[in-house]
Order: structure tokens, then sequence, then C-alpha cells
């Protein structure tokens, strides 16, 4: 059973820097997706970065040029920099990672509830 632990969240201030990580245990298959979403109360949860084995990437619009997502594959292990962090970053992140690769890193498909970390959180103030 694949199990993922987020740390690096924190408070900052505008214009800041946060660096998040993303560690998965229990992985079995050779290729996955591993990306992060973020989610603000009475909002959807929102795809952010992804990275696939291969080291391809994703962002959304909202964070291109400021955050960037890289991978240590033999720790999986992903990191997200966060730089020039805004008030609307603000959100608790998730980690997720699934072994279908398109859905997740290229339409931000949510893979099942059982590829979740549990979230670290995110304050940047004004």
């Amino acid at each position: 059973q694949v199990h993922l632990v987020e740390s690096g969240g924190g408070s900052v201030q505008a214009g800041g820097s946060l660096r998040l990580s993303c560690t998965a245990s229990g992985v079995t298959y050779r290729h996955y997706c591993m990306a992060w979403f973020r989610q603000v109360p009475g909002k959807e949860r929102e795809g952010v970065a992804s990275i696939d084995i291969d080291g391809n990437t994703n962002y959304a619009d909202s964070v291109k040029g400021r955050f960037t997502v890289s991978q240590v594959n033999a720790e999986n292990t992903i990191y997200l920099e966060m730089n020039s962090l805004k008030p609307e970053d603000t959100a608790e992140y998730y980690c997720a990672i699934d072994p279908n690769t398109y859905p997740l890193c290229v339409s931000w498909t949510p893979p099942p509830p059982n590829y979740w970390g549990r979230g670290t959180q995110v304050t940047v103030s004004s």
C-alpha cells in the first residue's frame, strides 16, 4: 500500500519562498506520476504541478514561472520550490501519486483516495 507524507509547509509573507517535499513509500510500479494539488475551504482541489518518472513536468498557469517541481527517483521523493509567493497561494497542499501517468500528469485527474498524502498548510500573508 502506498503511503505519502508531505512536509515543508508554513507561514511566509508575500514575496517569500517555501519548499515542500513529499516522499512515497510502498511504491511497486516502475512508472508513475507524482503531483501537487492545493485546496482552500469551499473550493475544489486544483492541480499545481506534476512530474513523471522521466522528469516531464506540467504546471498550472497560476504558478508558472514561480513554482518548480523536481524529484529524486531513487527516493520516490518530489519537491515543490515555491517562490514569489502570493496571498492567493494560501492553501492546504497535497501530494498525489498515480501509476496511470497521463490522467494525473497531463489532465490533472485526481487519483483514488488512497493515493494521497494528508497535506501540509501554506499560508502567505500580505
